[in-house]
């Protein structure tokens, strides 16, 4: 148990460390950087956006925001030599026509307070207290912004993407992808903004909440947060929500919070035609795992 929670330790530190001066390299499309960009929510970051190949201003595309956007290009430029490989799968997709045709913004994470941007700030006032010191002082590094950084996504990023892009705006064109902690925010994200998202994906998605060697700890911040859920997951007509896991590293804490999610999923209306959660033997915590399988939440999201 303590050596998944160390991995997961460094992975959240270490998960920004790019050669942040050189742009990705792609085997298909282009990518457009917007250097430091700048908010009034929070700190400024990299954001890198992918166009596909024979992008035009004549023709309007879906947009996939994706976060830990350094992890999502080129392995050569990451901190441990694994990428999503976003370009190579979509265009896959794109030839065989079976997804309609999007652009991707991966938003840099800011390294050392990314637990902090992703964690779900509206449960923080009901965690015990002293856990609650615990997940601010060890696991966020200071106070919650996870609020602030979608307010950053949806006042001030998605509008410059929509004004600078040929994009499909609305909500049937919208969707939001992460994994581990970028899952969590990817969740939360669809439940604050449902009028915004039409869809998020969730890949190894980070249930237990928080690093501790303390699992009832976990135990509980995690049930608050399905009790979240339980009030807040969107009504399920026009959604489009994804979940897997696999059983290898820190992926293999993870299924028996996820039946407890498949079960409000359930109760909230959601079935095959607009929820899928999948499991994959053998796969563990890493963008080699999630590359892996990365066309099927494209392909479910994007159909």
């Amino acid at each position: 148990m303590m050596r998944f929670l160390c991995l997961a330790l460094i992975m959240t530190l270490l998960a920004c460390n790019a050669e942040v001066n050189e742009i990705p390299n792609v085997s298909s499309g282009r990518i457009e950087r917007i250097s430091n960009l700048s908010s009034k929510y929070v700190d400024t970051r990299n954001i890198d956006i992918w166009l596909p190949e024979g992008y035009s201003t004549e023709k309007k595309y879906a947009v996939v925001y994706m976060h830990d956007g350094q992890m999502l290009f080129d392995s050569t430029k990451t901190w441990n030599k694994q990428e999503w490989m976003v370009d190579e799968i979509l265009t896959n997709l794109f030839r065989k026509n079976n997804i309609k045709e999007c652009i991707v913004v991966g938003i840099w994470n800011n390294g050392e307070y990314r637990h902090s941007e992703y964690f779900p700030q509206r449960i923080i006032e009901e965690i015990p207290i002293e856990i609650r010191e615990l997940l601010i002082n060890k696991n966020l590094k200071g106070k919650p912004q996870a609020d602030n950084y979608l307010k950053f996504l949806i006042d001030e990023l998605k509008p410059f993407i929509d004004n600078n892009f040929a994009t499909l705006p609305d909500i049937d064109n919208t969707f939001i992808m992460g994994s581990s902690m970028g899952g969590i925010i990817s969740i939360y994200a669809i439940c604050e903004y449902p009028n915004i998202f039409g869809g998020a994906a969730c890949l190894s998605t980070h249930w237990p909440l928080i690093i501790s060697r303390e699992a009832e700890e976990s135990k509980t911040i995690s049930q608050l947060f399905q009790d979240y859920l339980k009030l807040n997951l969107p009504k399920s007509e026009g959604k489009k929500i994804y979940f897997d896991y696999g059983t290898e590293t820190l992926d293999s804490l993870y299924k028996p919070y996820q039946t407890l999610v498949d079960e409000i999923m359930v109760n909230r209306g959601y079935n095959e035609d607009n929820w899928i959660t999948k499991e994959f033997i053998g796969d563990d915590h890493s963008e080699s795992s999630w590359s892996k399988r990365l066309e099927i939440p494209f392909q479910f999201i994007l159909n």
